[in-house]
């Protein structure tokens, strides 16, 4: 079973909204440390965020001219990494700074969210996963709600603590969801999608409190697709709902969850601020959950995964070993998930 963290592989760096015009805002993503920057034209890009004169961090910098400046002795770097100016050369000093390079990150910007692949160079990126799209809205729709938190775990437990199907009625008590009273044993049938899973589109249980709000007859797909991106879509007739939530590793004990919720149910907007009570409420009690548990983790103890409610843990861990041994082996993928019904109580 692998447990280091997948590369070769897109992460989210950041919501489109946290990256204003002519700005850089670091991250932190596999230890490694990453700046974004937006130039005059809306276009991101990403580099390591160390420069390569003295070691100063780039997104301590300034956009000037759609480079990226060092703020320690202004070299200025372009998107793909290359040095285009270091002022301090004199005229008839023969250092090219072309020739000086900062790692750069290939990017993609989508339905508001910024993606980087933090990966090898070269590498082909039609073989890899790609990042899920909400269907059915168009590329200049804002999310309705974006929430950006810090859990502080290990990518594989915050992954497996949402994908949880039992955890509900004790983490996420609540009036407006449910509780360990209400309890039901739930029948769902899963199969496999490319790089992962899918719980195949049912009626949500009647225990679900929160899918009543919306109103109809309300159906629910779950994907997770490697290397950890969770999409619920909620449809109601030809209105939709999504819950996309994609984690990124920040190092060996972080890991930041970027969470967005769109919609295109009009009278759902008047709620608005309900809707953003409850997505903090929910992600603040898993995160509540997971702090918790580092405290038993410290002592390293055994774990267990039990058949049918920790099948998805199973399958995770499944998809994500399979995806680093094919890149080793510099073979194909084959999805060790096939279509199985699961059965639990919650």
């Amino acid at each position: 079973m692998f447990t280091g963290f997948l590369k070769n592989v897109w992460y989210v760096g950041l919501p489109s909204s946290e990256l204003a015009i002519n700005k850089a805002t670091a991250r932190k993503i596999l230890n490694e440390p990453v700046v974004f920057y937006r130039d005059s034209k809306g276009k991101v890009s990403a580099m390591r965020d160390i420069c390569p004169h003295r070691g100063i961090p780039l997104s301590y910098g300034r956009v000037v001219n759609d480079n990226l400046e060092c703020p320690y002795h202004g070299w200025k770097f372009d998107g793909t990494g290359m040095c285009t100016e270091i002022p301090s050369l004199c005229p008839d000093q023969d250092l090219n700074p072309n020739k000086i390079k900062v790692r750069s990150y290939p990017v993609h910007e989508a339905q508001g969210l910024i993606w980087v692949f933090m990966g090898d160079k070269d590498f082909d990126l039609t073989k890899v996963p790609q990042p899920p799209v909400m269907q059915g809205f168009p590329e200049g729709k804002k999310p309705n709600l974006t929430y950006v938190v810090n859990f502080p775990c290990h990518v594989d437990h915050a992954v497996i603590g949402l994908m949880d199907p039992a955890h509900g009625p004790y983490v996420h008590k609540s009036w407006f969801w449910r509780s360990e009273k209400t309890m039901l044993e739930k029948k769902k049938l899963f199969g496999p999608v490319d790089f992962g899973f899918q719980m195949i589109r049912h009626k949500p249980s009647s225990n679900s409190k929160a899918y009543k709000l919306l109103g109809g007859v309300p159906t629910t797909e779950i994907t997770f697709t490697l290397p950890c991106v969770r999409v619920e879509h909620i449809q109601v007739g030809e209105r939709k709902f999504y819950s996309y939530t994609a984690l990124t590793p920040v190092d060996e004990k972080n890991t930041r969850v970027t969470q967005l919720a769109v919609w295109d149910i009009p009278w759902l907007s008047l709620f608005k601020p309900a809707v953003d009570k409850f997505g903090k409420v929910f992600l603040g009690q898993d995160m509540d959950a997971v702090t918790k548990q580092q405290e038993g983790l410290k002592y390293d103890p055994s774990l267990m995964l039990i058949k049918d409610a920790d099948t998805q843990a199973k399958w995770y861990y499944s998809l994500k070993t399979e995806y680093h041994n094919a890149l080793e082996e510099k073979r194909p993928f084959v999805n060790p998930v096939k279509q199985t019904e699961l059965r639990w109580r919650s």
